[in-house]
């Protein structure tokens, strides 16, 4: 198992109508052997990804209580550019 942690932007307008950049971190769960090496060895801190999935509830007890959560586990994982190349910026 290897997680990473994917930023995505879901973009919003403020008060203003003007849209602003809302960025978030996912922290996605990859199973896969193969997707695990390409990662490991492909990609780079600051490459532009694609991941798709699927998201799987989770529950354990601590200390009495139950605690939820939810992970994003990815299926597909691929790199669409590094830094230097991106787009429109």
């Amino acid at each position: 198992m290897l997680k990473v942690d994917v930023a995505a932007n879901y973009g919003k307008k403020d008060q203003a109508g003007v849209w602003r950049d809302d960025p978030y971190w996912n922290s996605i769960t990859i199973f896969d052997e193969q997707t695990r090496l390409y990662i490991q060895q492909r990609l780079a801190k600051g490459d532009l990804v694609f991941t798709r999935g699927r998201i799987r509830q989770t529950s354990y007890q601590k200390e009495g209580k139950t605690i939820y959560g939810v992970d994003l586990i990815a299926t597909e994982f691929s790199r669409l550019a590094r830094p230097s190349e991106d787009v429109g910026e």
